[in-house]
This record gives C-alpha cells, sequence and structure tokens, in this order.
C-alpha cells in the first residue's frame, strides 16, 4: 500500500510538471523555426503544423516518378503492399526535397492502404528520414568511436566555421545542412562524411562518402559542391580500402576459382527452356 501510494505520487508529480511546461511554452507563443529545426533533425520528432506542412494539403509522385513508384510496389504481392514503404518514402523524400511532409506520408498511407499512423512511427524511427526542411545537401559526420578518434570532431568544427552553422541546422541560402550519423561502415578510411544530394530531385539524388578526411578535405568538399562540381567520392589518400601503409594482400592476379560466366549461364537455360517448350509443343 504505501508503495503503491509512494507510486501514485511520483506519477501526479510528474504529470503535474509536464502539464506546468506545456503551458509554459504555450504563453511563449511559436517556437523558433532555427529550434523546430534543430530538434528535428536532431532525432526529437515533435510535429508542429506549418502552411506548406499540414494534413489539410494534397501530395502527389510526379508523373516522371511514377514509373518508380509502380515498380517497386510491383516488387510485392498485394496482401504485403506495406512492404513498400520504406522504398516509398525514399522516392517521396528525394522529390520533396529531402524531407517528409504530413501530407506526404499520408500519400504514402492512401497508396500502400494503412492507417497513416503507421507511415509516421516509420518516419520518425529511421534517421535516413527528415521531418524539416533540408538543405540541398545533406553533410553528415561520422560520430561513431573510429572516425572520432581519428579526428571527426575537427572535421564538424571546420564545416561549422566555414557553413556558419551549428549541427542539425540549415545555412541560410538553403544549400547545406550540417548533420551527424552514426557508424557509416569504412572505418579503415576514417574520418569520414557522408553527402545526400537533393538538389535534382529523384533523378539526380546520389549519397556519397567521402573519407579519410582533414578539416581542409571536408570544407574542400563542400565548397566544390556548392560550386556545381563534382569532388572525388571515397578516399581523398587512398585508392581502395587498405592499410595507411599500403596493400599488403591480394598483391597478384589471383588463381581462382573463378565466377561462373552468369550472362551464359542465363542463356543455356533459356535456350533449354525453349528446347523444352517446342518439344512439348509438338
Amino acid at each position: 500500500g504505501a508503495h503503491v501510494g509512494i507510486l501514485r505520487v511520483a506519477m501526479l508529480r510528474r504529470l503535474a510538471s509536464t502539464l506546468g511546461s506545456a503551458a509554459a511554452r504555450s504563453r511563449a507563443g511559436p517556437r523558433p523555426a532555427t529550434m523546430a529545426q534543430t530538434r528535428s533533425v536532431g532525432g526529437l520528432m515533435v510535429h508542429r503544423d506549418t502552411a506548406d506542412n499540414n494534413d489539410q494539403l494534397a501530395w502527389e509522385f510526379s508523373q516522371d516518378n511514377m514509373p518508380l513508384v509502380r515498380t517497386i510496389m510491383e516488387r510485392y504481392p498485394p496482401n504485403y503492399k506495406r512492404s513498400a514503404m520504406i522504398p516509398l518514402l525514399d522516392v517521396a523524400q528525394q522529390q520533396n526535397e529531402g524531407y517528409l511532409t504530413v501530407q506526404v506520408m499520408n500519400k504514402v498511407a492512401e497508396m500502400l492502404e494503412v492507417a497513416p499512423i503507421r507511415v509516421y512511427e516509420v518516419a520518425t524511427f529511421y534517421s535516413m528520414f527528415n521531418r524539416s526542411k533540408m538543405g540541398k545537401y545533406h553533410v553528415m559526420v561520422c560520430g561513431t568511436t573510429p572516425c572520432m578518434l581519428r579526428g571527426a570532431r575537427d572535421i564538424e568544427a571546420a564545416l561549422s566555421e566555414h557553413l556558419g552553422v551549428k549541427k542539425f541546422e540549415n545555412t541560410p541560402d538553403g544549400m547545406f545542412t550540417l548533420g551527424e550519423m552514426e557508424c557509416m561502415g569504412s572505418c579503415v578510411n576514417a574520418p569520414m562524411i557522408a553527402v545526400a544530394d537533393y538538389s535534382d530531385g529523384v533523378k539526380g539524388y546520389s549519397y556519397n562518402y567521402y573519407e579519410d578526411l582533414t578539416p581542409t578535405d571536408a570544407v574542400a568538399v563542400v565548397k566544390a559542391l556548392k560550386a556545381g562540381e563534382k569532388p572525388r567520392v571515397g578516399s581523398q589518400t587512398r585508392d581502395k580500402a587498405e592499410p595507411i601503409t599500403g596493400q599488403t594482400t591480394l598483391m597478384s592476379e589471383p588463381t581462382g576459382p573463378y565466377c561462373r560466366d552468369l550472362a551464359a549461364v542465363k542463356a543455356a537455360v533459356e535456350a533449354a527452356a525453349a528446347a523444352a517448350a517446342a518439344a512439348a509443343a509438338e
């Protein structure tokens, strides 16, 4: 009894604190746009209706993108069409300048015949989906241990100073969003950044790694992107993922066994099938 009473008091105090905080925020008026953006891109998904992001607006996939949308949906049986949710959200985000509005998510829910909340759950769970406006280039600094040990924070500081923004903010010209992402899987070439390019919709979308960076290298990458150039993808100093001292294995032509010629195998299977069909028709 006493234990239950203590728990009830604690719960009531927490509820009162929460309601008090909400009331204070209400009295303070709407949050500045930069704060809302920081919280959303940073991972705290709190939606606030805006003129261009609310459930009263309609949204459609473009005619240019509909063939891709149909191809994605045809991969799955009708009773499993919700399996197309993540790839459809990915295409929608690319079309919608790098982020998912409520009306975009509602359209995906309509196409997949699921409740909108099912799409909201996915879009707010995976960090690959953005819920607030992004720059044309989303620059993500790897923040996991190998990159941290190799100078990731220096990379982030250099980019922040050059772009004039803090982490999870957009540049005033709308060109860049500075973010962070956990392990990108190229630890041998740490430190690194990944850049998602939303500047030309679905047809021009790219997602590239830039590795073995110094602070100067990282700034050079974003300068090149802003100038419309294509900076070198991958390691900035090495030809492949290898020790810093150079390649130590696969120094000569491998002795085999080698992969089969899959085109020849396919041709042989198709020829056998045609011969069997012809024999059955006789």
